[in-house]
């Protein structure tokens, strides 16, 4: 009895391996190969599957996701023979599980290489100047070559991002000097155009007040010009208005001298000629002034010939 026993418990272990490797189940973006005696059979998708056991096997698990995969720092040359070292990160994508198999031996190797091949080519064609400022253009380029490259290893390329760009540290420091020197050269260069502009701004200004000025200063002289003029004409239609005789106006004239002489620079003083005329009216005119004052008193006094003598014409001082 125990042999039939050991018998039907190894018949229960291998129904039950059997089982095993008849049912595969695939998680959801996963594929697998299967192979029948070492050649490929068909490409197992997500689910549940069923595989004839110790016939089929399961070459390759196949991750259908997108991947990201950072590539290390990679020496390439300029076309200014300068060494820069670039980092790249590829996202891909396998879209077919047997040709990423069979195809190629490893796809990741075979994309890190053909990445720094391109990039070599690439970068060759181009200054150090143009190589850190045409970023997308060589990511596009790359992109184009990896993409049509891997395809017939059923390899998707979707994107291609250049990670860093470092040049040697003597070309750092150079570029850091020439950035530091072209930022005070646009620094003077506004502060010059600043002044510049003030300056015109400021001569703009003092024109505009002086024109303002010298209006201002002309309308006041002709309105200062137009009032004395009105002045001296109600002046004139004054006096002519008032009919002045030789007597008033004489005795007007010899007022003004004093302000004529007035003021301490004056050391010569020349009397004008017209003053004796003026004197003579002034002095008739006191004359007759006396007569009509004076002479009611002779006809009152006895024993004399009834005349007294006239009174002595004292002629105005002139201070």
């Amino acid at each position: 009895m125990e042999p039939i026993i050991i018998v039907l418990i190894i018949l229960v272990v291998l129904v039950f391996i059997a089982l095993i490797k008849t049912i595969q189940v695939i998680p959801q973006a996963s594929a697998a190969i299967v192979e029948r005696f070492g050649r490929y059979t068909r490409t197992l998708n997500a689910g549940l599957n069923i595989v004839v056991p110790f016939i089929d096997s399961i070459r390759n698990r196949v991750d259908l996701r997108e991947q990201v995969v950072p590539f290390p720092p990679q020496p390439v040359i300029t076309q200014d023979n300068l060494v820069v070292n670039i980092d790249t990160v590829i996202y891909y994508q396998v879209t077919d599980a047997r040709a990423a198999t069979y195809e190629v031996a490893s796809y990741i190797q075979a994309i890190e290489q053909l990445t720094v091949t391109t990039l070599r080519n690439i970068i060759g064609g181009m200054d150090l100047e143009r190589t850190l400022t045409s970023r997308e253009e060589i990511n596009a380029a790359l992109r184009g070559v990896l993409d049509e490259a891997t395809g017939k290893w059923g390899i998707r390329v979707n994107r291609v991002e250049l990670k860093a760009i470092e040049p040697p540290t003597s070309i750092q420091d150079s570029m850091e000097k020439q950035m530091r020197a072209d930022r005070d050269k646009r620094a003077a260069i506004l502060q010059a155009e600043g002044v510049r502009q003030s300056e015109i701004l400021r001569a703009e200004g003092e024109k505009q007040s002086s024109i303002l000025r010298a209006e201002g200063e002309a309308k006041a002289a002709a309105l200062r010009a137009e009032g004395e003029a009105q002045a001296i004409r109600t002046v004139f239609e004054s006096i002519h208005a008032g009919d002045p005789d030789q007597k008033l106006l004489s005795y007007q004239y010899l007022q003004m001298l004093p302000k004529i002489a007035e003021g301490d620079a004056n050391k010569l003083w020349i009397v004008p000629s017209e003053i004796g005329d003026a004197l003579k009216g002034l002095g008739g005119a006191i004359g007759n002034f006396g007569p009509m004052t004076g002479g009611g008193n002779g006809g009152g006094t006895s024993g004399g010939t009834g005349k007294e003598p006239a009174p002595r014409r004292e002629q105005p001082r002139i201070d």
